[in-house]
């Protein structure tokens, strides 16, 4: 069976799935906090890009206020003003990125994969686009790891969306790249542990 066809998906159901049951009784808790914490929706919604190109609705936690005037311009990395009390628990043990199970479920996503970006940076860096965007995006992979202190980097930038653009994201998308000629079962077993390992100690 090739993995990065069928194998891959079935990896991806069958653990999401599982995983999903799992924390359900923690999704619940959390749902119930973030309702607590602040006025808005529990869930928040936002167009990536998957695989290919095609745009998917992205699943997470809420972890910010609704402010319906800065959501029309877009969300600025490093941008740490509207995150809200719960939201800043979420973020840093990354539980608002679980709804994303449903994702992947779905065959939006995949377990391990690059992170799925917003459309406007497709075109920065276009060639290397082309050869990510043929990957199912995932909720971690080894840029995520490498840059679990993204948003600390950016909060301490200047300017943190050009670091983001001309530091940051390439060097994800270098990762990303090498991932994409390197997937097998094992590696991505491997991400898996390591991204775990890296939530655990660096609490």
């Amino acid at each position: 069976m090739n993995y990065e066809g069928l194998g891959k998906r079935l990896f991806d159901f069958i653990c999401a799935t599982i995983g999903f049951i799992l924390v359900s009784p923690l999704l619940v808790l959390v749902a119930i906090f973030i309702k607590l914490d602040s006025k808005g929706p529990v869930f928040f919604f936002q167009d990536r890009m998957g695989k290919n190109g095609e745009i998917f609705r992205l699943i997470k936690f809420r972890s910010m206020y609704v402010d319906p005037k800065k959501e029309k311009r877009g969300f600025t990395p490093g941008d740490a003003s509207r995150i809200t009390r719960i939201g800043k628990i979420l973020r840093k043990t990354k539980i608002d990125e679980l709804p994303e199970l449903v994702n992947v479920i779905k065959g939006e996503m995949s377990l391990v994969g690059p992170r799925p970006e917003v459309p406007r940076y497709k075109y920065i860096y276009i060639n290397k686009y082309k050869a990510v965007l043929n990957l199912k995006p995932g909720i971690t992979d080894p840029a995520s790891i490498k840059y679990s202190n993204e948003e600390e980097i950016l909060t301490k930038s200047i300017n943190p969306e050009d670091t983001y653009i001309k530091k940051i994201l390439p060097d994800k998308l270098d990762l990303n790249i090498s991932y994409k000629n390197s997937m097998s079962f094992f590696n991505d077993i491997n991400i898996i542990f390591r991204t775990l390992a890296n939530l655990i100690f660096k609490r």
